[in-house]
């Protein structure tokens, strides 16, 4: 299958907590960050999820905000320093590619913020990911 998702990151499942109908499910991606899913319990099941799975963690690039900074009081689980690779502006929206451990992610992002956060090639920044947007794959 081929996916128009740009951003997937290969790793591996460490812990799966059920609940009624969701599941939070923990994955160490190959650079050794953490990022967590939100899935359906359905989905668990129809993947074959257990510990240990090999797993791509797949997020559309425009589900991935991104900070200059650290950001501390926010409920985003997944918080993934990167450094910026390349910055793509239009006049309405700016394409961003975060060098991150193990992978390379793209955020799509409006040319405003690109503008006040001051991003350019070699950027430090955090790429925040809501886990409900994090779709899982089987590798």
């Amino acid at each position: 299958m081929t996916l128009s998702i740009r951003n997937q990151l290969p790793g591996t499942v460490t812990a799966i907590t059920r609940g009624e109908a969701m599941a939070t499910v923990k994955v160490r991606l190959d650079g050794g960050q953490e990022i967590t899913a939100a899935i359906t319990l359905e989905a668990v099941n129809d993947l074959g999820l257990t510990r240990d799975s090999a797993v791509r963690a797949l997020v559309k690039s425009t589900e991935i905000a991104l900070s200059a900074s650290p950001v501390e009081g926010l409920s985003i689980r997944n918080r993934l320093p990167g450094t910026v690779t390349a910055v793509a502006s239009g006049p309405a929206m700016t394409s961003v590619k975060v060098s991150v451990d193990g992978g390379e992610l793209t955020a799509a992002i409006t040319t405003d913020a690109a503008t006040e956060l001051g991003l350019g090639t070699g950027s430090a920044v955090v790429a925040l990911i809501k886990s409900t947007e994090v779709s899982l794959a089987t590798a």
